[in-house]
């Protein structure tokens, strides 16, 4: 039987999505089938970039739509992100070691058929949509998620 990891993205910070994404990568190249649940600020990193809808959504929810970031690479660092400084110099170390940035691993994810679920709960209190998330992404409620950190070899938190 195939082996499997499961991950719950709970974290919407650069360095925790970049850990996430080389551990989903990783256990690709080792053969693993691999789920990332993203909750509430890991969904910031399935979130297309380009692609902000506000047609129907209350006034929190287009203000929380625009503030919060899109896409990986707009997320900051869990520390030292000092308004951004301390992540550009952070992905100008990683280019000057020759490493992907985050947007690399989560293009090498997905074509690697990493499965992404979007918490249901988090994508309706974020007021987001379907339509705003990369076409992997299913919206999968806490039972889907945990149905699946049951049948996993490998269950992390992040």
């Amino acid at each position: 039987m195939k082996k499997r990891m499961n991950l719950l993205l709970f974290s919407g910070d650069y360095d925790k999505a970049l850990a996430a994404l080389i551990l989903a990568n990783s256990a690709k190249d080792l053969n693993l089938d691999v789920t990332i649940f993203c909750a509430f600020w890991g969904l910031c990193l399935i979130r297309k970039p380009d692609s902000i809808k506000v047609e129907e959504k209350s006034l929190y929810e287009k203000m929380f739509g625009i503030m919060t970031p899109k896409g990986p690479d707009e997320l900051p660092l869990s520390k030292m992100n000092f308004a951004g400084i301390g992540k550009k110099m952070l992905t100008e170390m990683m280019e000057e070691d020759d490493a992907p940035p985050l947007s690399a691993f989560l293009k090498g994810a997905r074509k690697k058929d990493v499965k992404f679920y979007a918490c249901k709960l988090s994508v309706e209190v974020m007021g987001l949509t379907q339509d705003e998330l990369i076409e992997e992404a299913i919206i999968a409620d806490s039972t889907t998620y945990l149905k699946d950190a049951l049948d996993s070899d490998i269950q992390l938190f992040i």
